[in-house]
């Protein structure tokens, strides 16, 4: 295995430019996803304004409270009160689709307010249960195909958005013995491993596990926490990371990873400042699933991204569709090819509803 084939790219920890705006939205999206719903369901089971205010105050701030004074807190009686937050967050946007359509049943005189009020909670909470579990249980997706660039077979698992911070090192653990059992030739990660400071090396020392390489590339994520610190602390464990970087696993397999940025054109501008050897099979890894026409000039067979979680609950993936127009699966610009995985952790609520959580299995035949 060869040494990296350019020098690393240095990229400072900043939030988003649009931080501002995306605050202002995050509290105005209260008023339907928190406040209306309690004031609604307290009507229809008539209760007092007392009782209601008592119900509505802490549902309403759990968010404020949970993303940011709680943002940083360890203690385990901490992490439950913002997992519950979490929680409550993931299950909003349920119990708003699921009250709205028992408006009109109730304006129709189809059903009576308390009994709609009751199968409105018991459905949002039934599915919401249902997403933790599929949040908790991750699946082994397969990709194969054929290339003409390998010499011989190639196995190897992608993944991405495992959010270690928001979930914990026993989920870590799941995930790495599911990789174990599968057997790869290397292990891809793409970005988004790591989504707090202060995440220790004890946190991800499962990932001695593995006999294989493991290759990382930076996410959103790690850009807003002690990103330093993250990549040492993944260098001591024997990850490889690549940050405008390639690397030769094999003669005939080129790894090449860019780093995350909020710029449509950054992997065509870095793809520019590096070798791509086109007598190989070359694999991209870049976070956000943007550049596969830059890829495909640059000659690169496969790019793997993550970051959509494909909205990871419904609706919101009608929202990611808007910004990205690779959300999820397999894409083509010519011979490249673009797979977007799903996530295999979750960001915010440990939920999924329309969405499963993912671990990438490719297998790459000889043509």
């Amino acid at each position: 295995m060869s040494s990296t084939d350019t020098a690393p790219q240095d990229v400072s920890r900043q939030r988003p430019a649009g931080m501002r705006r995306f605050i202002i939205i995050f509290l105005a999206a209260h008023l339907p996803l928190f406040i209306y719903p309690v004031f609604r369901l307290c009507a229809w089971l008539e209760l007092s304004l007392l009782v209601t205010l008592v119900i509505v105050i802490p549902i309403a701030s759990s968010q404020v409270i949970s993303r940011w004074l709680l943002r940083d807190a360890k203690h385990p009686s901490v992490r439950m009160l913002r997992h519950i937050a979490d929680f409550i967050l993931g299950m909003s946007p349920i119990l708003l689709m699921l009250l709205i359509a028992n408006e009109f049943l109730i304006a129709f005189d189809v059903i009576a307010p308390k009994t709609a009020a009751l199968c409105v909670l018991g459905t949002a909470g039934a599915i919401s249960f249902a997403g933790l579990l599929v949040a908790v249980t991750p699946v082994v997706k397969k990709i194969s195909f054929s290339s003409a660039s390998l010499k011989q077979p190639l196995r190897f698992v992608q993944i991405t958005d495992v959010h270690i911070g928001s979930r914990s090192s026993g989920f870590l653990r799941k995930v790495i013995d599911k990789v174990l059992a599968l057997q790869p030739e290397f292990l891809c990660i793409t970005g988004d491993f790591v989504d707090a400071s202060g995440i220790t090396e004890e946190d991800l020392v499962s990932l001695r596990d593995l006999e294989c390489p493991i290759y990382f590339t930076i996410g959103n994520h790690e850009r807003y926490e002690d990103l330093d610190d993250i990549l040492n602390r993944l260098v001591g464990l024997g990850v490889q990371v690549l940050r405008s970087e390639s690397i030769h696993h094999r003669e005939d397999v080129q790894i090449l990873g860019i780093d995350d940025r909020d710029d449509a054109l950054q992997v065509e501008r870095e793809l520019d400042k590096m070798t791509v050897d086109e007598t190989a099979f070359g694999i991209l890894m870049y976070h956000r699933p943007r550049g596969l026409e830059a890829a495909a000039r640059a000659g690169i067979d496969l790019m793997i991204s993550g970051h959509t979680h494909n909205g990871q609950i419904f609706p919101f993936n009608l929202v990611v569709n808007r910004v990205f127009d690779q959300v999820v699966g397999m894409y083509h610009s010519g011979k490249s090819r673009l797979y977007v995985s799903q996530g295999t952790g979750t960001w915010g609520p440990v939920m999924r509803v329309g969405t499963r959580s993912e671990i990438t299995l490719f297998e790459i035949g000889t043509t």
